[in-house]
């Protein structure tokens, strides 16, 4: 089993960066992919970053990337999730999720458990 707790979200303008955090129980944290997620009211959740476990390859839906940056402290148990350049369409609840795979997918069917979520605004 593996739980995970997200914080960092908040309120931002247009243009400004924000820091998410996923703290993960577990020991085997480093042996889980993670992902980050979001979801908007009204709209499907949707893939936004993923992080293997090992050689920590990264991958970015192509309307964060270049501005998100996913990263993993093992030795933390966290994985981190840097935006900046915010945009009003960032606007969700993001997501953070673990998978027991070597490489990450982007559907969130793959994954096995899931935290609670962060709010993230960002005003025009």
């Amino acid at each position: 089993q593996v739980q995970l707790v997200e914080s960092g979200g908040g309120l931002v303008q247009t243009g400004g960066s924000l820091r998410l955090s996923c703290a993960a129980s577990g020991r085997t944290f480093s042996r889980y992919a993670m992902g980050w997620f979001r979801q908007a009211p009204g709209k499907e959740r949707e893939f936004a970053a993923a992080i293997s476990w090992g050689i920590r390859s990264t991958f970015y839906a192509d309307s964060v990337k270049g501005r998100f940056t996913i990263s993993r402290d093992n030795a933390k148990n966290t994985v981190y999730l840097q935006m900046n350049s915010l945009k009003p369409e960032d606007t969700a609840t993001y997501i953070c999720a673990a998978v027991s795979a070597i490489v990450p997918g982007t559907s969130p069917d793959e994954y096995d458990y899931w935290g609670q979520g962060t709010q993230v605004t960002v005003s025009s």
